[in-house]
């Protein structure tokens, strides 16, 4: 038995952008961190990787990552969580100043500007990706011997 896919919320999607962003890219985009109240402090950590036989079947343990996660509240009393993989203390700091400022006042101007950006860019590097898989794809054909007919 399979499970449906829900689909994602607009905060599901920018959490997971803000994730898989570079954080230097991430920087470059949103380089001023504005005053906030670190609720749980960026600290890192492990998780557990689960994968799906033949990616839709029973779920079976892969294996452990690093994950570095964030909680903070700005002064509006928003409050701003992220999960990153890896190390990258700042990177965690940022997605979750971005989430939280995400959920007020300022969604629009930085979905624009911080969000948006992050997509193209996303589904550029998606695509560049498929493409150099699909240069590695063989074809393979069987030609019809005098005998098989």
């Amino acid at each position: 038995m399979t499970e449906q896919t829900l689909p994602q919320t607009p905060r599901q999607i920018w959490m997971g952008l803000l994730a898989r962003a570079k954080p230097a890219r991430l920087a470059a985009l949103f380089p001023d961190l504005p005053p906030h109240e670190v609720l749980r402090a960026p600290e890192v950590g492990a998780v557990m990787v689960q994968g799906r036989i033949g990616g839709t079947g029973q779920p079976f343990n892969l294996g452990e990552t690093t994950v570095t996660r964030c909680a903070l509240r700005l002064g509006s009393g928003a409050v701003g969580h992220a999960y990153v993989q890896g190390r990258d203390k700042d990177h965690a700091r940022r997605a979750a100043v971005l989430d939280a400022l995400l959920q007020g006042d300022q969604a629009a101007k930085l979905d624009a500007e911080v969000i948006a950006v992050l997509q193209t860019e996303e589904a550029q590097r998606r695509s560049t990706r498929a493409a150099k898989a699909a240069a590695t794809k063989v074809e393979f054909f069987t030609l019809v011997r005098g005998e098989d007919q």
